[in-house]
């Protein structure tokens, strides 16, 4: 009976990720018809030419873009949750997204040293993307090197954590010296963007999507022992030292890209996995990735609604609406502290 409900759940989540796809693509600045947005995703003839190419070389890649970028987080959150055994562990709690800042930030304050021509040079889309995975990196290797000297899970945390505030306050160093135009880009970056990514940028970030999921999915034996502590998962014949190497690379890979090419995204990760456990009551990774995996890309996608303001030709930062949805969310789970299912 359990198994049929939870078969029902997925199936739902797959029609709503399907359903708020086409209502996102649907959506924008330019009002085109839903039979007309059906038609060219499915090849037919659409009436005007301008809205086939809207659909498929803005709408569908921003598009595509929330649902792995929300996915991607929601599990990342998931897997951080897990490793450290605190409900409210997140994909950046090891220092990744400050470390991707940081990363930008050099990039921009090096191209006001070279001038004006070199700025026009260094400041592309692709230099950014670099900037940001490079920081990423720096500080996944710096953590990983600590995990291997730490038995201490709780002191990977405090060292994830002691190095966001550490790039962070270089950040804020290196802002306070920038000329103006310089620190109005990387404050854009910073906003998060799902809007502005090629297919072929679309394509490599899902090629990191891709890795990050099937490393997550090889260790969700053993992040069900896990839950029952380190020492017990020892006894059953767990390698923790591994598998926490295998978690902290499945969370590099997807938030470290996720965030060189949308920008830092707040809350999805920490807020979908109790959300989903609402839903869902199970401690079963089985039963809880792919559950996570909808429930980010459905959240995202229906923030990337929001931050469109539909009928308008504007559109808001989507950091600011995944932080003005997912903060209510986390202090309407604080004060339900007593029912997390964890």
């Amino acid at each position: 009976m359990l198994k049929r409900t939870y078969i029902l759940g997925i199936l739902f989540l797959i029609a709503l990720v399907i359903f708020t796809s086409m209502l996102n693509i649907s959506l924008g600045s330019v009002k085109i018809p839903f039979s007309e947005v059906f038609a060219s995703l499915t090849g037919q003839k659409v009436e005007k030419e301008t809205w086939n190419y809207i659909i498929l070389n803005y709408r569908l890649p921003k598009a595509l873009t929330a649902i792995i970028s929300g996915s991607g987080l929601a599990l990342s959150g998931l897997l951080m949750q897990t490793l450290f055994r605190n409900p409210l562990a997140g994909p950046y709690v090891l220092g990744l997204s400050s470390g991707a800042s940081l990363g930008v930030a050099l990039l921009f304050m090096g191209a006001s040293i070279f001038g004006a021509t070199a700025s026009v040079i260094f400041l592309s889309s692709w230099s950014l993307v670099v900037a940001s995975s490079l920081g990423s990196l720096l500080v996944l290797l710096a953590v990983i090197l600590a995990s291997i000297r730490l038995r201490d899970t709780m002191a990977i945390l405090i060292i994830g954590l002691m190095f966001a505030s550490f790039t962070a306050a270089i950040v804020s160093v290196l802002a306070y010296f920038s000329p103006a135009s310089q620190l109005q880009q990387y404050v854009f970056w910073s906003y998060g963007s799902l809007g502005n990514l090629a297919w072929d940028q679309v394509s490599i970030l899902g090629l990191f999507w891709f890795a990050g999921i099937l490393i997550s999915i090889f260790s969700i034996k053993n992040l069900n022992s896990l839950l029952l502590g380190e020492n017990y998962a020892r006894s059953l014949g767990t390698n923790i030292q591994k598998n926490r190497f295998l978690i902290i690379l499945a969370t590099s890979l997807l938030a470290g890209s996720i965030t060189a090419f949308a920008g830092p995204i707040a809350f999805i990760g920490l807020a979908v996995p109790h959300l989903i456990r609402q839903v869902i009551p199970s401690a079963n990774h089985v039963t809880l990735v792919p559950a996570v995996l909808f429930g980010g890309a459905i959240l995202m996608l229906v923030c990337d609604m929001i931050a469109q303001l539909p009928g308008s030709e504007y559109s808001l930062p989507i950091n600011a609406i995944t932080s003005i949805i997912g903060a209510p969310v986390v202090i309407w789970l604080l004060v339900r502290k007593r029912k997390f299912n964890f």
